[in-house]
């Protein structure tokens, strides 16, 4: 993207500092390499390559930094940001995340980290609504590391979950508030009558939930009748 000054002074970086001196994009101030406007930061397949979270104004609400070349997230990305309501880290190289990375954003509603090289999931934060990672390298020893089984048990208020195109071999744990989950794509060989519901009572119903995608798996539905007997709608898709 272009230069662009904005005149209000919480969002406007070093306007001294000109392309001669610096040698890339992580060296420019945030708001002369993006375009920042009333708490939302636009980065978006910056030139010269973007390969960091870019520093931001504390009063950032929505951070979008897509199809840029961002390789790790770090604990001090967001330290200084808890005013954060959403992240859009899609079409990066993001393939490790530091554990304390998304903890100090207690505002935090939507985190999307789609088209990335992500093998495993970090711990998330409570409040968050939607969480999307599509298209990445995910595997069920990484989805069900230690710390992100405790995060997943206080995520009360999500209610989309995106973990489509991925290497999933099962389906994860499931909190009770979700409406959709997609799953398409993934190796995922077999359910159970807890997967999605309470085998030991057909009395259960998940109120909740009334959109799963489970296609492009290699699972078989037919061969597991009581699954979703608990939802109010079968899984969507085309199945074999």
């Amino acid at each position: 993207m272009g230069i662009v000054n904005i005149p209000n002074n919480d969002f406007q970086g070093d306007s001294e500092a000109g392309p001669e001196e610096a040698q890339n994009a992580d060296e420019l101030p945030t708001c002369l390499m993006c375009v920042c406007l009333s708490g939302s930061v636009y980065c978006e397949e910056v030139s010269p390559d973007m390969t960091a979270v870019p520093s931001l104004p504390k009063e950032t609400l929505y951070l979008y930094a897509r199809f840029n070349k961002i390789s790790k997230i770090r604990n001090s990305d967001f330290a200084d940001t808890a005013t954060l309501r959403r992240i859009d880290l899609t079409g990066n190289l993001i393939a490790e995340i530091e554990d304390g990375a998304f903890s100090k954003l207690p505002h935090l509603e939507e985190l999307t980290l789609a088209e990335n090289r992500l093998t495993k999931l970090p711990l998330l934060p409570m409040k968050l609504v939607s969480f999307n990672a599509n298209s990445n390298r995910l595997k069920s020893q990484g989805v069900k590391a230690a710390a992100f089984k405790v995060s997943w048990q206080k995520l009360t208020s999500l209610a989309y979950l995106y973990l489509g195109n991925n290497e999933l071999a099962e389906v994860p744990q499931l909190p009770e508030s979700l409406q959709v989950v997609h799953l398409h794509n993934n190796k995922i060989s077999a359910i159970t009558d807890e997967t999605f519901c309470k085998g030991n009572t057909s009395h259960y119903i998940r109120p909740n939930l009334d959109q799963v995608r489970l296609d492009g798996n290699p699972v078989k539905l037919s061969q597991h009748p009581n699954s979703f007997i608990c939802l109010q709608t079968l899984p969507i898709g085309w199945y074999n």
